[in-house]
């Protein structure tokens, strides 16, 4: 005898499921689409409310256009949650809780009166950028950078390593060599400035005056440029190995556990066992 979970959804249910949540069809990939440009022009809507000028003049139709934005995400999220079998576990889930991020502020902000809960409703209005997050449904090769990334972890943390051990030595030499008269004020402070000097950003507020200082200041700034290309080329490198071909995923999502990653001849969830 099947279990719940193991009957079959509803034939409008799974239409809607494969619509909302699939990219490997004509409307699946169509919903997609639309719901990119959304979430950008939100995004783009945000920003232009935060410029002042453009605010005063047109921020009445700022917040119209913002309202029907969230109108539309809130359709959208209430439809993710009446397709899936499981609601609760979607909504728990970490694209379930950016969804609901993307609506809570605006939301939040129609419950909180006074002038004095002003400045907390634009706090609370700026975390409506969490929506870019959602770009995430649409972005398959982000695993791959993931992946390069984490076979590069040892060998970036060996290098920062010997980054660190570096600027505590310039650092501390700089504080011996120049003092607290020409702004070395002490270990840390030093250090900054090496951290600072190496990484070429040069804000100028600290700044060696001897002979001896000055030399150090310019290897440091030689060593610099040549420091700052390690780290891209070890990822580079890992990117182009051939292990680090991007393997390829069937465009689903379980209904069941939200799962994703399946391969292109999954018949049934690698996680729950669901048939896909």
């Amino acid at each position: 005898m099947e279990t719940p979970d193991a009957r079959a959804l509803p034939s409008w249910k799974q239409k809607a499921y494969s619509i909302i949540f699939e990219s490997d069809t004509p409307a699946g990939r169509s919903f997609d689409i639309a719901l990119l440009w959304a979430i950008l022009l939100s995004v783009v809507v945000v920003m232009l409310e935060s410029v002042r000028s453009i605010n005063a003049q047109y921020g009445p139709y700022l917040r119209v256009v913002e309202w029907v934005f969230t109108g539309a995400f809130m359709l959208e999220y209430l439809a993710r949650l009446i397709v899936v079998r499981r609601p609760l576990t979607y909504a728990l889930s970490l694209l379930g809780i950016i969804d609901f991020m993307a609506l809570a502020p605006t939301l939040i902000s129609l419950l909180v009166a006074g002038s004095q809960y002003l400045l907390v409703i634009r706090t609370l209005r700026l975390l409506r950028v969490f929506r870019i997050f959602k770009l995430g449904h649409f972005v398959g090769e982000g695993e791959f950078i993931v992946r390069a990334l984490k076979a590069s972890r040892f060998k970036i943390l060996v290098f920062l390593t010997a980054v660190l051990t570096l600027v505590v030595v310039i650092g501390t030499l700089m504080y011996v060599v120049e003092g607290g008269k020409n702004g070395f004020t002490s270990i840390p402070k030093s250090i900054y400035w090496a951290i600072v000097t190496l990484t070429t950003v040069g804000y100028g507020d600290i700044s060696p005056v001897t002979v001896l200082g000055q030399t150090l200041a310019s290897v440091l700034m030689i060593l610099g440029y040549a420091i700052i290309a390690v780290p891209t080329g070890i990822v580079s490198a890992q990117m182009a190995s051939p292990q680090s071909t991007p393997p390829t995923y069937k465009q689903v999502i379980c209904h069941v556990c939200q799962a994703t990653e399946h391969r292109p001849e999954a018949e049934f969830c690698w996680r729950c066992g669901e048939k896909l």
